[in-house]
């Protein structure tokens, strides 16, 4: 500092000095999905179990559609956290030549059935089927995915329902590490139906003042950098340049993008040379969407692997077991009066 006060540095030059100076100072604090999630399931699971005792057990089917791989890795990881936690699972599998008509009789069947609270209907379904009538088909009382433009709405009044996994994952992660919500500026980055808008609507409840953005807004990096909380979901690559982050914000990384090109994994993990390693001797990394080197910014950073995803998964289980109690135990939903 000496050398500021001398005139060694001209006023940019200590303008960058001073930015230098926080990202070597500074290593944002961990928020770790994987814990999180750990103190989720030990709630649920009491909660399922004394359910159960009451003669309510919560249950979720899950609708796999021909042999997808990712999608039969996906589906039996949300069967395997049914088992842990006790609730009941049902996974049907049609064929990949299935008819949208038939996928509308299977989920009617699912919305008649009493044991099952939840429906998960894997994506993506094949061509010929209609996504979206089959989505919209499954009761909102059950929309476990909260994609239902039904649960949307009842996000947007803010009313009790079900509401999309993702979202709701990045509001404990916030809430669970204490980060306030109340009165602070936040930027969403995204703007998709099943993550950037609920994710908004879920921070202006919490009386954030929410700033929604995307990749064709203007002058997006002053917008990011007012933000004291900061969720990514835009599905790019390090997108989000470390000097873009606001000294001390606490940013949520919701992007999992896989990097397979090597002068990319150079250029985001050069200060890592461990993830550099690795990625040689695999051929990919996951990147979020926010620059590694982010680290040396934020004040408190969601990992890439290890933070959003694998809280996506924890509150499917947790829907399931909210809709459990408000079709079975409250009463405030109909099942199937709104469904198509």
């Amino acid at each position: 500092m000496r050398f500021i006060a001398s005139g060694w540095l001209t006023c940019a030059s200590r303008s960058r000095f001073h930015a230098y100076a926080i990202l070597f100072l500074m290593t944002a604090r961990i928020l770790d999905g994987i814990k999180i999630r750990d103190e989720i399931f030990a709630e649920l699971k009491g909660e399922v179990a004394q359910m159960t005792a009451q003669g309510i057990r919560p249950g979720l089917a899950a609708v796999l559609v021909g042999e997808n791989a990712a999608s039969q890795l996906y589906v039996k990881s949300k069967i395997a956290a049914c088992e842990q936690l006790g609730l009941a699972s049902w996974l049907h599998s049609p064929p990949a030549n299935v008819s949208t008509e038939y996928m509308l009789r299977l989920v009617a069947d699912l919305n008649n059935d009493d044991k099952v609270d939840g429906i998960l209907v894997q994506l993506p379904l094949p061509s010929q089927v209609d996504s979206k009538r089959v989505l919209e088909a499954v009761s909102p009382a059950k929309d476990v995915d909260g994609f239902h433009p039904v649960s949307m709405g009842m996000l947007v009044s803010n009313r009790p329902g079900l509401v999309a996994c993702t979202p709701a994952g990045c509001m404990e992660i916030l809430r669970r590490n204490n980060i306030n919500i109340e009165g602070a500026n936040a930027v969403v980055l995204g703007r998709s139906d099943i993550v950037g808008k609920p994710m908004a609507l879920l921070l202006l409840h919490a009386n954030a003042t929410v700033t929604i953005c995307h990749s064709k807004s203007r002058d997006l990096h002053e917008i990011i950098r007012r933000a004291e909380i900061l969720v990514a979901a835009i599905g790019r690559a390090g997108f989000v340049q470390p000097d873009w982050i606001k000294a001390g914000a606490a940013v949520i990384d919701v992007g999992t993008n896989k990097v397979t090109d090597a002068a990319e994994a150079n250029r985001l993990l050069g200060n890592f040379p461990q993830r550099l390693e690795k990625f040689r001797a695999k051929g990919n990394v996951l990147i979020g969407d926010v620059h590694p080197d982010a680290v040396n910014t934020a004040g408190a950073l969601t990992p890439v692997p290890g933070g959003v995803g694998p809280m996506t998964i924890t509150m499917l289980m947790s829907n399931t077991v909210k809709a459990a109690k408000l079709r079975r135990l409250s009463g405030r939903f109909q099942p199937a009066s709104v469904a198509r």
